[in-house]
C-alpha cells in the first residue's frame, strides 16, 4: 500500500465560523486570519493505492460553479486535483473508488466536471465507483435550512444518473485495510476513513477535526449542525486515537498535514506535526 497527499487548492473561510464560540483573541494565536477575519484553509485529499485499487478520499471544489459563487470562496493556490495526481504518476482515469466524506461542495465538487462543450456534466473519475453514506445521501435529497446552500445538484446527481453511486449504511471495512466510521455532529453520516498503513492507522479527519487548532473539545465549527454531538464524538474518538497511536491527516489545515497526539494538563493535544511522507 502507498498513500499520497493530494492538494486541490485553498479557500478562505470566516474565522468566527471556523472556531465557533472561541474568541478571536484566543484562536488567532494558533490559526491566523487576515484583516477581513478570513482564514486560509486547504482542500487536501488522500490517495490510497493498494494493488489495483486506487482510492481517492474527497476531491475539492471543482470548477463548475459560477464566478459569483467563487468570489465569496477566495480560491487561491497553484495546486489542482489533476496536477497533484500527475505528480505521483496518476490521472483521474486511474481512480477506481472515490470515497466522499460528505456532500458539502468543498469535499465533493471535483467529482463531476463540465463536458467539453459545457452543455452538461460528466464524471471526473469515469472508471470509479463513488461512495457516500446513506444518511448523507438522504440529507442531500431533503436538506435542512442550514446546509442546503452547501449542496449542489450538479455535484451529485450526475453520479446517481451514471449508476456509479454506492451507499454505505453502516460502519465497516469497506476495502482491505480501509475502514469507514460514521459521525453525525458536523452533518448526517459524515464518513471518517481509517487506513491501516504498514501497521499504523491514518485517520482522514475531514470536518470531524478540520485543523490542528480544532483538536480541543470546544473548538467546534459553527458549520456543525449538532455542536454538542460533535464534542461528544470528538472526545470519544480522540481517546481512541491516543490509545492506539493513530495519525491524524488534516483536510483543511493549510500548515500541517498530519499529527500524532499526547495527553496534556489541558486534555489531548497534538504531539508532533509532520508531512504524510514522513510515514513512508
Amino acid at each position: 500500500m502507498e498513500v499520497y497527499s493530494i492538494e486541490t487548492g485553498n479557500f478562505m473561510v470566516d474565522g468566527g465560523a471556523m472556531f465557533g464560540i472561541i474568541p478571536k483573541t484566543i484562536w488567532q494565536k494558533i490559526y491566523p486570519a487576515n484583516e477581513k477575519n478570513l482564514c486560509n484553509i486547504a482542500m487536501r485529499c488522500l490517495l490510497v493505492v493498494d494493488g489495483d485499487r486506487r482510492i481517492l478520499i474527497d476531491n475539492g471544489t471543482g470548477d463548475k460553479q459560477d464566478e459569483n459563487f467563487f468570489k465569496y470562496s477566495y480560491l487561491n493556490g497553484d495546486d489542482t486535483l489533476e496536477k497533484s495526481l500527475a505528480k505521483y504518476g496518476f490521472s483521474t482515469d486511474d481512480i477506481t473508488d472515490v470515497v466522499m466524506s460528505h456532500l458539502h461542495y468543498d469535499h465533493c465538487g471535483g467529482a463531476v466536471k463540465w463536458n467539453n462543450e459545457k452543455t452538461g456534466y460528466q464524471l471526473n473519475f469515469k472508471n470509479a465507483d463513488y461512495w457516500i453514506s446513506k444518511a448523507q445521501w438522504d440529507l442531500f435529497l431533503n436538506p435542512n435550512d442550514r446546509e442546503k446552500s452547501s449542496f449542489f445538484d450538479e455535484n451529485v446527481l450526475p453520479i446517481k444518473e451514471s449508476g456509479r453511486l454506492r451507499l454505505i449504511e453502516k460502519e465497516q471495512e469497506l476495502f482491505p485495510n480501509f475502514e469507514v466510521r460514521l459521525f453525525d455532529g458536523h452533518t448526517d453520516g459524515q464518513i471518517i476513513p481509517l487506513i491501516n498503513y504498514n501497521g499504523r492507522i491514518i485517520v482522514y479527519a475531514s470536518d470531524l477535526i478540520p485543523v490542528v487548532a480544532s483538536i480541543p473539545l470546544v473548538y467546534v465549527s459553527a458549520y456543525d449542525v449538532r455542536p454538542l454531538i460533535s464534542i461528544q464524538e470528538k472526545e470519544a474518538f480522540l481517546e481512541e486515537a491516543l490509545e492506539n497511536n493513530y495519525v491524524l491527516f488534516f483536510e483543511h489545515d493549510l500548515y500541517n498535514e498530519c499529527c500524532s497526539l499526547h495527553r496534556t494538563n489541558k486534555g489531548i493535544r497534538e504531539k508532533e506535526c509532520f508531512a504524510l511522507a514522513k510515514l513512508k
